[in-house]
């Protein structure tokens, strides 16, 4: 019986101590998109999402902007209620109807009707919480509105010479027209109103579909030297001029102010724009999370310590398309990151590696072995 317990106890010892150097949790070093390294991540399920207000990643806006400010015959009016999100009904689907009829996801309203001259439109926005996004590549599965008289944005934002925009304009869409408009706001485009049509900041790409009609994933890798811009996965442009350098956020905004030359409107009845999902790869200008990467990644070369990000070649529609990959829904994916619904500190006590269960077997029959010796 002593040698059954000399024996258990050695394998307890030697398992532990083979294991203990090599636990490692799945792409504790990053994310890999083009094989750039990206160290944290947003990703948010739109889709599933039942109270957008609950959601740690994200802050729908409210606020006011005079007509001047808005540069346009109208102002706009920033109001938490125009952000609706509208689930599916059961969380194993993927595509359908929301709970409050029509698509799913999270729905971004410009309020119809003529607000006066000189009076603000109701639109709604929403900005991520992280403000420390410094190069990254995003992507957001979107329906445009078929409304006349808006402006649907999906951009990240420092200010407003630095900011990286893909917009639909609905006065643009029709039968024989489908544009996208791709943005970089810079020191140049200031000089001109902030009109940055003529500067190698502004590019308009025709798409081969009605963005209306269908959800489709819009997607810009931003790196020090460039903007790549992507719809479902095929490469739009690429901008190698006023490239930002500064740390910023993402939004997602739904906007008129009625400027005919831009946004138009106006819209005469109300018009939605509806997001299933965020995703974002990015690495951190804030200290604090850099140390965070230091900490977990201890070897970048090890085996799943860096994780590829997979690319999306097919409109997101159907319960097969649709169903996109989350390293969030994932068990041990996302272990010391800052990810909707839980503290950053207590993220990596809720996902175990098998190896972390394989320890605490080890350190368990260690423990019997001490009671019965």
């Amino acid at each position: 019986m002593v040698f059954v317990h000399s024996s258990l106890y050695t394998f307890s010892t030697l398992l532990l101590a083979r294991l203990v150097p090599t636990v490692r949790a799945f792409c504790e070093c990053g994310y890999t998109v083009n094989s750039t390294l990206y160290t944290d991540l947003i990703e948010t399920d739109f889709l599933h999402l039942k109270n957008i207000t609950s959601d740690t990643d994200w802050q729908p806006q409210e606020y006011q902007v005079s007509p001047a400010l808005a540069r346009g015959p109208f102002g706009k009016n920033a109001q938490i209620t125009n952000v609706v999100a509208n689930p599916l009904k059961s969380q194993y689907d993927w595509a359908g109807d929301g709970v409050n009829g029509g698509d799913a996801g999270i729905q971004l309203f410009v309020r119809g009707g003529n607000p006066g001259q000189g009076g603000l439109i109701p639109m709604a926005e929403m900005v991520t919480t992280r403000e420390d996004i410094l190069y990254g590549s995003f992507r957001a599965g979107m329906k445009i509105t078929a409304t006349n008289g808006t402006c649907g944005a999906f951009f990240w934002y420092f200010n407003d010479t630095q900011e990286i925009d893909m917009e639909f304009l609905g006065v643009q869409q029709n039968d024989s027209s489908s544009p996208v408009n791709l943005v970089l706001q810079s020191p140049e485009s200031e000089q001109q109103g902030f009109n940055a049509a003529g500067t190698a900041g502004y590019q308009i790409h025709q798409l081969p579909y009605q963005p209306d009609e269908e959800f489709h994933e819009y997607r810009f890798d931003w790196a020090p030297d460039s903007v790549k811009f992507y719809a479902d996965g095929v490469l739009l442009d690429t901008m190698t001029k006023s490239i930002p350098t500064s740390p910023g956020h993402i939004t997602l905004s739904h906007w008129s102010n009625g400027d005919p030359h831009w946004s138009a409107g106006p819209p005469s009845t109300d018009a939605i724009l509806t997001v299933e999902y965020l995703k974002g790869y990015f690495n951190s200008s804030d200290v604090g999370r850099q140390n965070d990467w230091k900490n977990r990644c201890k070897d970048i070369k090890a085996v799943n310590a860096t994780c590829p990000v997979p690319e999306i070649t097919t409109a997101p529609n159907g319960n097969s398309s649709a169903h996109t990959f989350f390293f969030s829904q994932q068990t041990n994916m996302t272990t010391n990151q800052t990810v909707s619904g839980s503290k950053k500190s207590d993220a990596p006590l809720a996902r175990w590696t098998q190896g972390t269960w394989t320890i605490a077997i080890a350190l368990t029959l260690l423990k019997i072995m001490d009671w019965c010796l």
